[in-house]
């Protein structure tokens, strides 16, 4: 395989887990409040194939920007409609944020203990896709732009009518949106967040960068 084909190869794997994991996180948190819509719906699953939508997952794998099918949520069913939503909202983004965690994590216990060799070269690569694509998920759907996460975050403070009816107009602010991607408007600073927040990741794993040298060392001089 040439290196392009690797690099879209792995580039599918990621997609095919951090899109499932964003859209279970979803599912979960609007279970835990009290709207069991989407776990009807199959949607508590990490099954890739329970949230695939092919252009999504295409535009995710070629352009970095994708979408999987809309998790079903019934309002109603929560307490607060505003808040669940919210919360239901804000999980797909910290799932990705864990996954990108666990994923760096374990590509640093890698870089001190793991052989090197053509399997372990590949899951290092991979794993650092798994960073990049989940920190990556997780930044732009934070932007509190309609119909993406971080919206309904920070349209909880907007009256109820007010609330509702800015989300009747989703569709047309995610063509706009979509066209505003497509012409960079958000490149300088999607990349200064994601940078902050691999920073931050940087910092939160350091502790494992001193564990793991600290065994290696011994290991080594046994």
């Amino acid at each position: 395989m040439t290196s392009v084909g690797m690099y879209y190869f792995v580039r599918l794997l990621v997609t095919l887990a951090a899109i499932p994991c964003h859209e279970a996180g979803h599912a979960l948190a609007s279970w835990l409040l009290g709207d069991a819509t989407a776990k009807e719906h199959g949607r508590l699953s990490l099954n890739p194939f329970a949230h695939f939508d092919l252009l999504g997952t295409v535009c995710m794998v070629v352009a970095g920007i994708g979408w999987a099918k809309p998790v079903p949520t019934d309002p109603r069913r929560f307490k607060n409609p505003k808040v669940g939503m919210a919360l239901t909202a804000l999980a797909g983004p910290v799932a990705n944020l864990l996954m990108a965690y666990l994923s760096m994590a374990i590509w640093k216990v890698m870089y001190y203990w793991a052989p090197v060799n053509n399997a372990t070269l590949f899951i290092a690569y991979f794993l650092e896709y798994m960073v990049l694509m989940n920190v990556g998920l997780a930044v732009f759907n934070l932007l509190p732009i309609p119909p993406l996460d971080g919206s309904r975050v920070a349209l909880v403070l907007l009256p109820r009518r007010l609330y509702f009816g800015v989300m009747r107009y989703e569709q047309t602010i995610l063509v706009v949106l979509l066209a505003m991607v497509w012409f960079g408007v958000f490149d300088t600073p999607l990349a200064w967040m994601n940078n902050q927040v691999w920073q931050w990741m940087g910092f939160a794993t350091s502790y494992i960068d001193r564990l793991a040298y600290s065994v290696y060392a011994v290991m080594v001089s046994v």
